[in-house]
């Protein structure tokens, strides 16, 4: 991907120094970023729309993250969408297979006269948002990945090792029920997301299917696979770990991360976007990758993403997509990725940013950060950690977390649970499929 950047500025100087004012062509960013997030996106679009004359980036709040993605499609519809729309990482299988609706990103690019070389980008995030066949859909906006996160107090008064954070689910099960059973704190472990992580990540990142269809990349028409005897392993450990008084439960979400700021568990894994509420917490924390299963073959391979990327909608004239394609640009350029990373906790997208953030020594200065890239750029992705993709995963989330619940509740066992989670969501693919 090689549009100059300063081509495009000084086509803009000699048009302004030509004479007289020339009207600029607008560009909508619908969005779903707030607080602080907000004002990066406001940035962002003040710094692109003062660097050249041409084109002016007008973001836009649409509210949460499914209000967003559910504005855009009425939108669409309608025939009036925005150009560029944020859509988180569970939302990606709707916009991948809105036939019609949605032009790649890597065709956009090259609509202003660049070319889309996907090994600028870092592997694990090109391959989430990219077709089988290598053409990324959407632009990586802000990526993240899932981390172990350890007390490092905690850790010291069940005498474990304060440098040595466990690297294996066993190991992790152990230490937890050793924080316990040592007094050192109530609870020994506690995760947030368990869809996201447990699941999908623990299929990533483990070299497991998730889905036929290599999860839903080749077609939609997707039978689940997660009740095999290794993720009913896994979630039964969890089980166990429950109904010890070791393992306790937060939510659906993010919420699990209050009981580790509260000091109420000892080990957490998270989104690596949640590291800025634990540094301002001020406890004393340490890092580790996620943990695999040693008996996987081939684990650990690379995670997948959370977050969100930008999808560039059809049904706008091609000059217009020239304004989005050099905002694209311009969001990939080092310095820009560079900042973005440093500043949200976010994964640069591309290697350049990531080197060069490497260089200037804040990986070093900030332990834990360069955590999560190491865990998606470690190996090439396979057709079984390239992510998932599904028609309706907000939904298989759903049905998923209901049989955790029972399953934590003491109701059913890890067996029961997947069984059924398999069952109620192949049955949800099919109807969202209209089959």
């Amino acid at each position: 991907m090689k549009v100059a950047i300063s081509a495009l500025l000084g086509l803009a100087l000699l048009a302004g120094s030509a004479g007289g004012a020339i009207a600029q062509t607008e560009i909508d960013w619908w969005h779903a970023m707030t607080g602080a997030n907000n004002e990066v996106v406001e940035t962002l679009a003040k710094e692109f729309n003062e660097s050249q004359g041409d084109y002016k980036v007008v973001p836009v709040f649409k509210g949460s993250y499914p209000e967003t993605l559910q504005a855009g499609i009425a939108a669409f519809r309608a025939g009036t969408p925005p150009h560029i729309i944020q859509v988180f990482d569970v939302g990606t299988g709707v916009m991948m297979n809105s036939e019609g609706a949605i032009l790649p990103v890597a065709q956009v690019l090259e609509m202003g006269g660049g070319t889309f070389d996907k090994s600028q980008y870092l592997p694990g995030i090109v391959a989430y948002y990219s077709r089988p066949d290598g053409t990324m859909l959407s632009f990586p906006y802000n990526s993240s990945s899932p981390i172990l996160y350890y007390n490092k107090d905690i850790f010291e008064k069940a005498g474990l090792d304060v440098d040595n954070p466990p690297k294996t689910w066993p190991e992790v099960w152990e230490a937890a029920r050793t924080i316990v059973s040592s007094g050192a704190a109530p609870c020994g472990y506690t995760s947030a997301w368990l869809t996201w992580i447990h699941l999908e990540n623990f299929a990533a990142w483990n070299n497991l299917q998730y889905a036929t269809q290599e999860n839903g990349l080749v077609s939609p028409d997707i039978e689940l696979t997660i009740n095999s005897p290794i993720f009913v392993k896994h979630m039964q450990d969890i089980a166990d770990l429950a109904k010890e008084g070791v393992f306790r439960y937060g939510g659906r979400t993010s919420e699990a991360k209050n009981l580790f700021l509260s000091e109420e568990c000892g080990i957490l894994n998270d989104s690596s976007g949640g590291l800025g509420d634990i540094v301002n917490s001020g406890i004393n924390y340490g890092t580790g990758p996620l943990p695999y299963e040693p008996g996987a073959e081939g684990a650990p391979q690379n995670t997948v993403p959370g977050g969100a990327s930008l999808w560039v909608f059809a049904g706008h004239p091609d000059e217009e997509y020239k304004g989005v394609a050099a905002f694209f640009e311009f969001l990939s350029q080092t310095d820009i990725q560079s900042r973005l990373h440093q500043v949200s906790g976010y994964l640069p997208v591309t290697m350049e940013a990531y080197e060069a953030t490497k260089g200037s020594g804040f990986y070093e200065a900030n332990p834990g950060r360069e955590q999560p890239i190491m865990q998606m750029m470690g190996k090439e992705p396979t057709p079984n950690s390239r992510g998932v993709r599904a028609v309706n995963l907000p939904q298989l989330r759903d049905i998923q977390n209901e049989e955790f619940e029972a399953m934590l509740a003491g109701q059913q066992d890890a067996q029961a649970a997947l069984d059924k989670a398999v069952t109620r969501g192949n049955a949800a693919v099919q109807d969202a499929l209209g089959q």
